[in-house]
């Protein structure tokens, strides 16, 4: 379950952590994976046919995605710290950034931590197994991985094309109070 810390306040409660979110224009929604695809998830590395495996596993989200949302293709990514370069992957997206598109993370093992800046404010959401989390596009945000340093995300698109960050400076969005 996601966890915002906000600068004078921690929430926890999931009714809170999804209006908190949906009053700031971000979609958020709890959706345990099956119990079935817990010994591929326990696994800290995949190869291509057990993401496949795994993707296959989740095809009934996607097809629910599809149907609510529009979402045309989706992928697997797979973070942790055995990855040769893993710093270098995650410095392009620990900097205050947009994209052009929405940024779709289903997260089904392991856990991370986006930051936003929205409405000036600067906050994090903590997202762990079972978070799907859905950024309109042209929202500030970062995104690194938590001390657990591992994660398994699906990716959800209706465009790939608009999804490289496009990087902003902090000081002309946040407001200092």
């Amino acid at each position: 379950m996601a966890t915002i810390l906000r600068k004078t306040e921690k929430i926890q409660d999931t009714k809170a952590v999804k209006e908190f979110l949906n009053k700031n224009g971000i979609v958020y929604e709890s959706f345990p994976a099956p119990p079935t695809l817990d010994s591929i998830l326990s696994q800290k590395s995949l190869n291509d046919s057990e993401k496949e495996e795994l993707l296959r596993g989740l095809e009934y989200r996607f097809d629910d995605l599809k149907k609510q949302f529009g979402y045309i293709a989706r992928d697997l990514v797979v973070l942790h710290d055995e990855i040769p370069g893993i710093q270098d992957v995650l410095a392009k997206f620990d900097k205050l950034h947009i994209h052009t598109d929405e940024e779709v993370r289903y997260i089904v093992d392991g856990s991370g931590v986006f930051g936003f800046i929205v409405n000036g404010e600067k906050f994090e959401v903590h997202v762990a197994k079972g978070d799907f989390i859905s950024i309109p596009e042209n929202t500030n945000h970062w995104f690194t991985l938590d001390n657990a340093f591992r994660i398994k995300a699906v990716r959800y698109f209706k465009d790939n094309t608009g999804w490289t960050p496009v990087y902003v400076d902090e000081s002309k969005v946040l407001v200092h109070s």
